[in-house]
Order: structure tokens, then sequence, then C-alpha cells
């Protein structure tokens, strides 16, 4: 039977050294279908899986005051002066540091923008923007994006670099974060650790 078989496809001779090597194969690949379910299996494990992220709910800051705001160091190719607004700065149960910040260009255009930056994963997230009355309009773009960390407008990468992250986590709490700024020590320089 076994030749019978070996013989319907022409040009190939039946031998025992090659069907041991076919059947080696074979249990060589159920042995890895197995192992990958079983390690599906214990990632899918409750105890074994971290709870998932969740981002708390938001709640806008009062308007920035002239008195609650500090300059922070931007680039040296930057055209625009920096603040944020300690007042605003937060940091969440969910470890997102929120902040308000205002950015007034050489031209003399002022952006306020209320946002969010989560230090594992090197995102921002725009929650508002401010209007001259005061008053708060609410984003469009509600997605977590990738901070920008080249040009000019790298505002959010400098405050990641320079005041809130190190290795990919929060470095410090609200205490800290706000004497770095206040006292324009980046973490690097700073030694609070």
């Amino acid at each position: 039977m076994h030749r019978r078989f070996w013989n319907s496809f022409p040009g190939l001779r039946f031998s025992p050294r090659l069907a041991r090597t076919l059947a080696a194969g074979v249990l060589l690949c159920s042995a890895s279908i197995s192992f990958a379910q079983q390690l599906n299996n214990m990632e899918d494990d409750p105890d074994e899986q971290e709870k998932a992220w969740q981002e708390v709910a938001l709640q806008l800051p009062a308007a920035p005051e002239t008195a609650d705001l500090v300059d922070f160091y931007v680039s040296p190719v930057s055209t625009s002066t920096s603040y944020i607004d300690l007042k605003s700065l937060s940091i969440g149960s969910d470890n997102v540091v929120r902040y308000t910040m205002i950015t007034k260009t050489s031209g003399g255009a002022t952006n306020i923008s209320y946002e969010g930056l989560r230090c594992e994963t090197f995102e921002v997230k725009v929650y508002a923007f401010g209007r001259p009355d005061g008053s708060w309009s609410r984003s469009r773009q509600i997605a977590w994006k990738r901070i920008v960390d080249f040009g000019s407008n790298r505002q959010t990468a400098a405050l990641y670099k320079q005041y809130f992250c190190q290795g990919g986590m929060l470095d410090g709490n609200l205490s800290k974060i706000t004497r770095r700024l206040q006292t324009k020590h980046p973490i690097d320089l700073a030694n609070d650790h």
C-alpha cells in the first residue's frame, strides 16, 4: 500500500529514510501547534493578565492666569515661547500627566490647549483648546497620538523628555515635576531622585 502511494508521484522513490524524515516533520509541526495553543491559553488566563489601562473621566481646568504660568525650554530653533499653567498640572490615577499649555509665537499669536501625556506610550492627547474669553472648545480629535519630536513645534516632546518622563515611565510625583518646571531644572540635571 505504501509503495503504491509513492508510485503515484513520478520521479519520487519510496525510501524508509524519506518516510522517517516526513514523519518527524509532521510530529514537529504538531508539537509546535500544540505549544502555540498552550501559550495562547496562558496569555488568556485572567490571573496572569494585567488589568487593561483605562483613562479617567475628563474635567477641564479653569482658564489659565498669567501669574500661574511657567515657561520652559523647547529647542534652539523654536520661534515661540511655551508655558505650563501650574494650577492645571495634575497626574491622574491613570498615570496621565494633564496640563494647560500656552504657546506664544513671535508673530503675536497665542495658542492654548489642555493636553494629556502618557509616558508609557510616548503619546499625547489634546482635550480642548482655550478661547480668548476663558472658555474651552473640546477637540474633535479624541485619539492618542504619537508625540512629535522634531522641528520647532516639539513642545510636548520637551515636556516628556525634560520634565515628566524618563525611560518610558513617569519620573516623580506632582510636586517634583512642579519643582522642575519652576526651577527650570530638567530631569537629567535634577538631583531629586
